[in-house]
């Protein structure tokens, strides 16, 4: 039975986003979405204001990736959505369910110029699930409602509505339309046994498994198939932590050694992007297991590739009962592999060089970061150390900009995350080019006394184009940042704190501080600008 409510257009989109689970809004301040703001307030509704409406996004995002549920950002009409559609295209690329609402100017006089008129839709439908005007007000719950299972339907994403002005600000009475969850896209049986039979009689199989995992909740079910199959995994985004680091069949390190050597390379919940050679891994043959049938890649054909619930696919995988051939020899080559690149990062990391090499860093953050940290990576270059050298310990404690590499995601991840989870340690790795898109948000964080630690690799230069311009084409232009410069003073004149560390053993102690300063501290770290992480390019 449906509930009738009646209320202003605020009052009417916030009952209905309540009845979805979303209990907090992020935004800034804008007169054309005014009764949100007025419904959360006369309810006590938190709302958590920024500086930057990237920074609203991006902290509603870190909100639906970690707690795997709806996350709220409220813009203001023109400039307001437009400065929130990188973050929109972040979601997009990460799965993430993200709604976005925004105002919009009065439909009544739409032609005549108002302030901040233009039509929304045609710029973040390419980028969203559902993009939609709602022009009547008693509609409101039921376009909200829409928008929110459009998100959570796999492949989940961002959704997009935007209210004109006499809309969301008129009175109405309306239905609140009953929550009835996503049912789970059942998977093809025959592919999923198809599936089954390449693994288990597989002689080198490798698991990849990647941030739909942890975004379907599969978690579990991973572990399951990997322990039923003896199949050796590797993670990558939030799919890392899926096994702990010291589970038998966990891997990070010999990933060349696995994918080179594989016969059969399984991937799951992650696409077969740059990041996994585009799914050309020689003559190894392809599971592909996705959430949607969407998700299915076009540019390669796998031998097999189930979509449906990952959970359900997984956990059938475990169940086969055919004949498995024996893996034991495959993992225990991987495993001195292992070994012997985990013994070459422990030299890196505790390395007495000076000026500091990243490596360094990282070996003191594995020291101070608790198990249940959440990791936050805002850069290029200096992220790319983090992902080779820390390892997470459990599954929903890392987020990272995605394939869709968007700077500026620090300090927004670093709000969802604190809201998210109030007594944990939050660590922003920073890049000194990051820095720039993002750190006025700091002032938010310490407004709203929303502590973190963030750590940032101060090389001076943007490290991803100048060393290969120079490989290029012997000089580089347009890569030089201000060497040294003080980023920890411009947290402190923010109202939190910070200090600048030049040693190598000064790292420790410095880091020590940070986590138990209680207030937003930057840790300014000077790196070495000649030190380049160590890559192929795979931008084609």
């Amino acid at each position: 039975m449906t509930e009738r409510i009646e209320g202003h257009g605020g009052e009417l989109a916030l009952a209905a986003l309540r009845a979805h689970g979303v209990r907090e809004m992020f935004t800034l301040s804008g007169g054309h979405v005014f009764p949100l703001y007025d419904a959360a307030y006369k309810t006590d509704f938190p709302i958590y204001d920024v500086r930057h409406e990237q920074s609203a996004v991006f902290a509603a995002e870190a909100v639906a990736k970690l707690q795997r549920r709806p996350g709220l950002a409220v813009l203001t009409a023109g400039p307001g959505v437009t400065n929130g559609i990188s973050g929109m295209t972040s979601a997009f690329f990460n799965a993430s369910p993200v709604l976005v609402l925004g105002g919009r100017a009065p439909a009544f006089r739409w032609g005549s110029g108002s302030l901040q008129e233009m039509d929304h839709l045609p710029l973040v439908a390419p980028v969203t699930k559902h993009a939609e005007t709602v022009f009547s007000t008693d509609d409101i719950p039921r376009a909200v409602g829409a928008a929110l299972n459009a998100a959570l339907t796999p492949h989940r994403g961002p959704a997009f509505l935007d209210f004109p002005l006499e809309t969301v600000f008129s009175v109405a009475e309306a239905e609140l339309p009953t929550v009835t969850g996503v049912d789970p896209i059942a998977p093809d049986p025959e592919e999923v046994g198809r599936a089954a039979l390449l693994i288990a009689g597989a002689q080198r199989p490798v698991i990849i498994a990647g941030s739909d995992v942890y975004a379907g909740d599969a978690v579990a079910a991973l572990r399951e198939a990997a322990e039923a199959l003896q199949v050796p995994v590797f993670t990558n985004g939030m799919g890392r932590g899926s096994l702990p680091p010291q589970h038998p069949l966990a891997f990070a390190k010999a990933r060349r050694a696995a994918l080179s050597g594989a016969d059969v390379v399984v991937v799951v919940g992650t696409p077969l992007d740059f990041r996994l050679s585009f799914g050309d891994f020689g003559d190894a043959k392809v599971v592909h297991i996705v959430d949607a049938p969407s998700q299915r890649a076009t540019h390669v054909q796998p031998a097999a590739a189930p979509a449906g619930d990952l959970r359900l696919i997984l956990s059938a995988l475990a169940d086969h009962s055919g004949d498995r051939a024996d893996h034991a020899d495959w993992i225990a080559d991987l495993r001195v592999a292992e070994d012997a690149a985990k013994a070459r990062d422990a030299a890196e990391m505790a390395a007495e060089t000076d000026p500091i090499r990243p490596a360094r860093i990282y070996g003191e953050l594995r020291r101070a970061l608790a198990p249940d940290a959440i990791t936050i990576g805002d850069g290029g270059d200096f992220v790319s150390y983090a992902g080779r050298y820390l390892e997470p310990a459990q599954p929903g404690t890392w987020l990272d900009p995605g394939p869709y590499g968007c700077l500026g995601t620090g300090m927004g991840y670093a709000m969802g995350a604190r809201v998210s989870h109030p007594d944990r340690q939050i660590c922003v790795l920073m890049g000194d080019g990051a820095a720039g898109f993002s750190l006025m948000d700091v002032e938010s964080l310490v407004r709203q006394k929303l502590p973190v630690v963030i750590v940032v690799g101060n090389n001076g230069i943007w490290g991803l184009e100048k060393h290969p311009m120079r490989a290029m084409y012997g000089y580089d232009v347009a890569a030089d940042l201000q060497p040294e410069l003080r980023y920890d003073t411009v947290v402190s004149a923010l109202g939190g704190a910070g200090e600048t560390v030049a040693k190598a053993a000064d790292l420790g102690p410095a880091l020590q501080r940070a986590f138990d300063s209680g207030v937003p501290y930057l840790v300014n770290v000077l790196t070495d600008p000649t030190d380049a992480y160590p890559r192929s390019s795979n931008l084609a």
